[in-house]
Formats: C-alpha cells, structure tokens, sequence
C-alpha cells in the first residue's frame, strides 16, 4: 500500500513536466499494449467506429480521458468506482495508470476504505502510462487539446 502511495505522489509531482506535452506516456507502445485490455474492453465511438475491437466485459474506453470514473452510460459499474467518481474522480492519464495498476489498492486508496472493491481484476504491472496515453490520444478531448501544429493538415 505504501508503494501505491508513493508511486501516486511521485506522479503528482511529475505532472507538471510532462504538462507541456501532454502525456507522460508513449502513445504507439499503448495502442501495442492495449491488445491486454482487449480481452474486457472496446474503443467505440460515439458514431459507432471502431477504433478498437474488444470485448463488453469492461465499459467503452472511449473519451475515457476527462470522464467521471464510474458513470459510461450503459456499463453497470462496482459500487466503490461509482462511489470514487461521485467524489470528484475524474480519470486523466495519471489516475488511469495508477488504476490499471492495482485497481483495488488504488480504489481503497482514494475511498480511504480497506473494503473497497473493484470489479476489474486484471493489473497491468508495466506500461500503465502508456495505454493511458494512447486512451488519451482517441479520445476528442485530446484531439482538441492539440495544437495547430501536431494536427495534421488535411487538403
């Protein structure tokens, strides 16, 4: 527990450097390894593009940067996750990797509750900021938070 701790005030800390280019994660290596992820969960637009095959045991990540932890309309959601959103826990790229980490030890975390539970039980040990970046990457809040000169031109 005391791990999960550190390595979360470590990233807070962190944030601010990475502030400037958006992630602190390497978006080609998450899209590699977010065929793990696939198994539970899809990237589905909202026009209903698949940007991501995957399967419907876990909520569509798609725009899961920026979202309410807990509330993907149509994903019956573990009692402590909607809890951890209706406090305030807005999924960003440091939360999502801490998350996929240890989702329990992280839940227990920010719910200050030993008894706190997820239903994901899969823990990615490496390459958390990573998928977190390339989740961040699909999404279109991220598209919009590009500049005009990372966005390319179209003719």
């Amino acid at each position: 527990m005391k791990l999960i701790y550190t390595a979360l005030i470590a990233t807070a800390f962190a944030a601010p450097v990475f502030a400037d280019s958006h992630s602190a994660g390497d978006i080609a290596a998450g899209e590699k390894n977010f065929r793990k992820c696939k198994a539970c969960h899809a990237i589905v637009d909202d026009a209903g593009e698949v940007i991501q095959k995957g399967g419907k045991t876990g909520p569509n990540l798609f725009n899961v940067v920026g979202r309410q932890a807990g509330s993907a309309e149509g994903f019956k959601y573990g009692k402590s996750l909607v809890e951890a959103g209706e406090n305030g826990l807005i999924w960003d790229e440091a939360t999502l990797a801490a998350y996929m980490t240890n989702p329990v030890d992280f839940l227990r975390e920010t719910l200050d509750d030993s008894k706190a539970k997820s239903k994901m039980s899969f823990k990615l040990r490496k390459g958390g900021e990573d998928v977190a970046a390339y989740l961040a990457s699909v999404s279109p809040a991220a598209v919009e938070d590009m500049s005009e000169e990372e966005v390319p031109a179209t003719e």
